[in-house]
């Protein structure tokens, strides 16, 4: 990239271009925690998943961060959206979930015998 280049980009840079990426960075974290969380049994990690359901939820236009005037700011449908992250919950409540490990069942070791354990060297 050459100086003029350089120089001509960050010409074009204002306040603007800093407040779009803030309100990106908003959206971006609330879908976020709706897709991490949503299925979360800890109370303050379902907690969150509530949280970002309920302001996608929400049609309030007259706070600034709200989900609507977000959408507005970003050039996003908001009905679109809230249509792809419902589709997407549905997807995920019917997909058959692995295992967790915390979920195996754990092997039965109360009849182990006393010599399998090794001698102190």
């Amino acid at each position: 990239m050459l100086p003029s280049q350089y120089s001509a980009r960050m010409r074009g840079r204002g306040p603007q271009e800093a407040e779009f990426n803030l309100v990106l960075a908003l959206l971006e974290d609330a879908i976020h925690c709706f897709k991490k969380y949503r299925f979360a049994k800890a109370d303050s990690a379902r907690e969150m998943y509530v949280e970002a359901r309920e302001w996608f939820d929400s049609n309030d236009r007259t706070w600034p961060f709200s989900f609507e005037n977000v959408c507005m700011i970003l050039g996003i449908d908001p009905s679109y959206l809230r249509q792809g992250l419902r589709r997407w919950e549905e997807r995920e409540a019917s997909a058959p979930k692995p295992p967790r490990v915390a979920d195996l069942p754990l092997p039965d070791f109360t009849d182990v015998d006393d010599a399998i354990v090794a001698p102190a060297v």
